[in-house]
């Protein structure tokens, strides 16, 4: 068993990797007034595989109210799959919904795939005919990684890290308002967001949300390449899935330049993040909201 430790000394968890208060991390690279509020906003790799301690210490000793969960359904189902032996075994199980028994009781769940269908299908226009005829046709008899290895082999590897989260912020408004709207109810605190890795769409998450309470670049860049170090130990398993999706291992690590560049776009393309987040649907309103939960 693999034992990691969030940044957060206080927050031992032993299977949920990249675990941390987003505050505590940031409050310790800026000196900016006033610091962000903590144990309210976390982040974290996947918490499917958490063991009975680590539910215990979300949901009692943090409080954890709110999980958003931005994997797609493939990521869903990839999980049932892994964990079928624990899901058949589990009393708590309901035959309509095998993943509940992933999942830790007494805590909302909020599904918001960051990546919906309106960011695959401007992804799987890029690709040519005969490839996008492959995907279907994959996708239909159920070998989904080999379809979406067809993706990420012919679009979202030359897209990069970079250009997929610039592309995240033109086609998936949507699942972006859908987020915000959970975040500007303080009655959805302390909350939890996480992808996979807990790397790249959560850290757009993440990042947006910082933006928005006014934080320094360097400090929202620092929180964003703490992932590196926190998903080290589980380097070569994550590669063995990147690959096997078309993916360059790039992918496995964050990139640099990251947030410099997608705070670069959402300046330049939108107006700042005030105006990108309107142009989502999230009102002002809201988010004087979130600024006023948060700092």
């Amino acid at each position: 068993m693999t034992t990691t430790t969030s940044p957060t000394k206080d927050l031992p968890f032993q299977k949920i990797l990249n675990f941390r208060d987003v505050a505590r991390t940031i409050n310790s690279h800026t000196s900016q007034q006033p610091p962000l509020k903590q144990r309210l906003f976390y982040r974290s790799g996947i918490p499917d595989n958490a063991t009975p301690i680590d539910r215990l210490r979300l949901s009692q000793d943090l409080h954890l109210k709110t999980i958003i969960d931005l994997r797609t359904d493939s990521e869903h189902v990839e999980q049932t799959r892994k964990n079928a032996k624990k899901i058949s075994t589990s009393p708590a199980t309901e035959p309509k919904d095998p993943t509940q028994a992933l999942r830790i009781p007494g805590v909302e769940y909020k599904d918001i795939s960051l990546n919906g269908h309106p960011y695959s299908s401007a992804l799987i226009k890029q690709l040519s005919y005969w490839n996008a005829a492959k995907l279907f046709g994959l996708y239909v008899v159920g070998y989904r990684t080999e379809a979406i290895s067809i993706l990420g082999e012919n679009v979202m590897a030359k897209r990069g890290l970079i250009g997929l989260a610039k592309d995240s912020l033109r086609h998936s408004t949507a699942e972006v308002r859908a987020v915000f709207e959970v975040l500007s109810d303080e009655g959805n605190y302390p909350l939890l967001v996480h992808c996979t890795q807990g790397k790249d769409r959560t850290g757009l998450v993440v990042l947006l949300v910082l933006l928005l309470l006014g934080v320094e670049k360097e400090a929202i860049d620092a929180d964003y390449m703490l992932s590196d170090r926190e998903l080290k130990g589980e380097r070569e398993d994550r590669l063995v899935q990147i690959r096997a999706i078309g993916l360059p291992d790039e992918f496995a690590g964050c990139a640099e330049g990251w947030v410099e560049e997608v705070s670069k776009c959402i300046d330049e393309e939108y107006g700042g993040i005030a105006a990108y987040l309107e142009r989502c649907g999230v009102m002002m309103e809201q988010q004087e909201r979130i600024r006023k939960i948060l700092r």
